[in-house]
């Protein structure tokens, strides 16, 4: 069982390795942001993976590392296997963007492109890892992982010294291993605000699974969110974590997202990806109601041809 001391432990594992990202507060939307694109490696994913690395045995370093990813967590993997003088194996859907890949092998990573999506790279990485010896890491079906995304709620709650006051958490879902560490986080609080997820109609899997229990008629289309899709393993630990802790998953449209992404560089010179723009997609829609929110910026690794494209669309 994950416990907020998980994430206390994990907080205290990374420090090292990772950075404290500011808090802003937005007025004219009643929000504050928090801006995980300004994270070594561009991306929140960096706390789960070093937590994980960081509590293996030399045993399981020493035949070195595998990972499945759209491109953060992979990054992720890489750093952290390298701090502790390891390898790492990344298996990735063979339409994730050019800027990621070269992101992951600049970081020592051995990326391995898949034919179809998420999952279709997801299976090969844990068959490799499973005939090759090496150690898979999961970038959301993890005890150790999901507490050191965790560490996102952790480091916010002390930024502010508290939540009184903020009425609404929002934070963008895949996988549900951020959402499921913040949850376990906050759950140790007397009283805390409403956990919101969001993610891109295309790719509704978690909302279809926290709703209904089940992830069958699910159609997925390619997302601009590209780090919040694929299907989630059906015996995956984040799918009871998100039904015990998270109070609703809203969906947004595409066109929602690239508006926030529009947004958020045009307002705040800002650069974030697809993933990390949900839930400002929400909140310019309409779609949170309890404010003052909070909300999860997690990263700004965004292909340069997209991000140009959106900004200068109308």
């Amino acid at each position: 069982m994950i416990t907020a001391e998980w994430v206390i432990d994990a907080a205290k594992r990374i420090q090292p390795i990772i950075e404290q990202t500011p808090v802003t507060k937005v007025p004219q939307l009643d929000i504050l942001c928090k801006w995980e694109n300004y994270q070594k490696t561009g991306s929140f994913k960096l706390r789960g993976a070093s937590n994980k690395v960081l509590s293996l045995e030399k045993s399981a370093l020493k035949g070195g590392l595998v990972a499945c990813s759209a491109g953060n967590h992979g990054q992720g993997v890489a750093f952290a296997a390298t701090s502790r003088g390891s390898t790492c194996t990344v298996f990735v859907p063979e339409n994730t963007s050019a800027s990621k890949i070269d992101a992951m092998r600049q970081l020592g990573a051995d990326v391995r492109l898949v034919r179809g999506g998420y999952v279709e790279a997801e299976k090969q990485a844990m068959a490799y890892a499973q005939t090759s010896g090496k150690t898979f890491i999961s970038p959301y079906n993890d005890a150790q992982v999901i507490a050191g995304q965790g560490t996102l709620g952790l480091e916010l709650v002390e930024q502010l010294g508290g939540l009184d006051g903020i009425r609404s958490l929002v934070v963008p879902v895949g996988g549900g291993g951020l959402i499921s560490g913040i949850g376990v986080y906050l759950s140790n609080m007397k009283e805390r605000p409403q956990l919101i997820g969001v993610q891109s109609e295309f790719s509704a899997f978690a909302h279809r699974v926290y709703y209904s229990g089940t992830q069958t008629g699910v159609t997925e289309t390619e997302s601009i969110a590209e780090g919040l899709a694929g299907e989630i393993a059906h015996d995956s630990i984040t799918i009871p974590l998100m039904r015990r802790f998270v109070d609703e998953i809203v969906l947004v449209s595409e066109e929602e997202i690239r508006s926030a992404i529009r947004y958020c560089w045009k307002q705040y010179g800002e650069r974030i990806e697809g993933s990390a723009a949900v839930g400002l997609a929400a909140r310019l829609a309409g779609k949170i109601q309890l404010l003052p929110a909070a909300l999860i910026l997690t990263g700004g690794n965004i292909q340069t041809e997209l991000f140009n494209e959106i900004i200068q669309s109308k």
